[in-house]
């Protein structure tokens, strides 16, 4: 008696929308805050500096900044004096690294020469650096240190 009372609709399976949203807003907004950004040439390479008692400020006007990392490749950045990048070249090799001295000795032979290089990579690298430079008449060439 009773079961003809009552009617016997379905109810749609209702998917609600509002957390739904909240949950990837949230998701979206910790992935760009959690990402890293690179440039399209590589990004920097990652250093860790050898520690030195006496190290002071490497800030220069105008300087050349040759990087080596622990993988052996050489990275060299060229600042003008008003801070401005001149050159960012990733990876360079030892003949371009002899053709950028000498061109730099033709424009600025008294510009500073900035070393960096990671604490595990060869000496040996520091040293062709280092040699580099002063067979092209660049010889203000100084050591970056933690």
């Amino acid at each position: 008696m009773s079961s003809g009372l009552r009617s016997h609709q379905r109810h749609r399976p209702e998917l609600p929308l509002v957390p739904l949203i909240d949950v990837l807003v949230m998701l979206v907004f910790f992935t760009f805050a959690t990402m890293q950004f690179r440039d399209q040439a590589g990004g920097t390479l990652n250093l860790t500096l050898p520690r030195a008692e006496t190290a002071g400020k490497n800030v220069f006007q105008s300087q050349v900044v040759i990087s080596i990392d622990k993988e052996s490749k050489m990275r060299v950045t060229i600042q003008d004096r008003d801070g401005r990048m001149v050159l960012d070249k990733m990876h360079v090799s030892s003949d371009q690294l002899g053709e950028l001295a000498a061109d730099l000795r033709d424009v600025d032979k008294d510009i500073t020469v900035l070393i960096r290089q990671d604490k595990s990579s060869p000496v040996e690298l520091l040293i062709h650096a280092m040699d580099v430079c002063r067979k092209n008449g660049l010889n203000k060439i100084r050591f970056q240190t933690q």
